[in-house]
């Protein structure tokens, strides 16, 4: 075989090479149209799933909201009203206390009782009144002379001299009482200390 014939059956070959590589080429490109189009149909599906999931989830964030909303509305209404209403019970324990002061005034006035019969009352409303607070843990602070000072329960409202140099800053006299609700201080003794 000549040179010449040797290039036109190679290039013969090229050719049908070519042509066969073509249809190959177009038959992948059909396939590849038919799973596109299989594939946008899929997508489209997995599409309107993910929009209904993302709608139920809006929703459910809704109802969260509003239930949160409604909860915090409602305790904070709670609040407000337990604390205009939280000395009620206390008030409601105090009533008769003012009852036994209205009567033993009354009494006082219509007619001339016996001094001892006048402190005998009002020794009785005092422990009445003292029942009523202790029970609601109203507890007086007990500051004796000797004491001493702590900043904690104690307000100096002034120093005098003392004979005596063990009472050199201690509690040297109490003049108001210092009182206890439930194991917090609510007011100081006010106390005298020696200089």
């Amino acid at each position: 075989m000549s040179k010449d014939m040797e290039k036109e059956i190679m290039s013969e070959n090229k050719k049908v090479e070519d042509h066969k590589s073509s249809e190959a080429t177009d038959q992948g490109k059909g396939e590849k149209f038919s799973r596109s189009k299989k594939a946008q149909k899929h997508d489209g599906k997995e599409i309107e799933k993910l929009k209904s999931e993302i709608g139920e989830l809006k929703d459910k964030y809704l109802r969260i909201y509003s239930e949160f909303e409604n909860y915090r509305r409602r305790t904070s209404r709670e609040k407000f009203e337990l604390v205009s209403t939280a000395n009620e019970e206390l008030m409601v324990e105090l009533l008769p206390v003012i009852d036994d002061f209205e009567r033993a005034i009354k009494a006082l006035e219509e007619n001339d009782m016996d001094i001892q019969a006048v402190k005998e009352g009002i020794v009785l409303i005092f422990n009445k009144l003292k029942n009523v607070t202790e029970k609601k843990g109203l507890k007086p602070m007990e500051s004796k002379p000797g004491d001493s000072f702590d900043t904690e329960i104690h307000d100096a409202i002034t120093q005098i001299p003392v004979p005596e140099e063990n009472l050199k800053g201690k509690v040297v006299d109490t003049v108001e009482k210092g009182y206890y609700l439930n194991d917090k201080v609510i007011r100081f003794a006010k106390v005298v200390i020696g200089a």
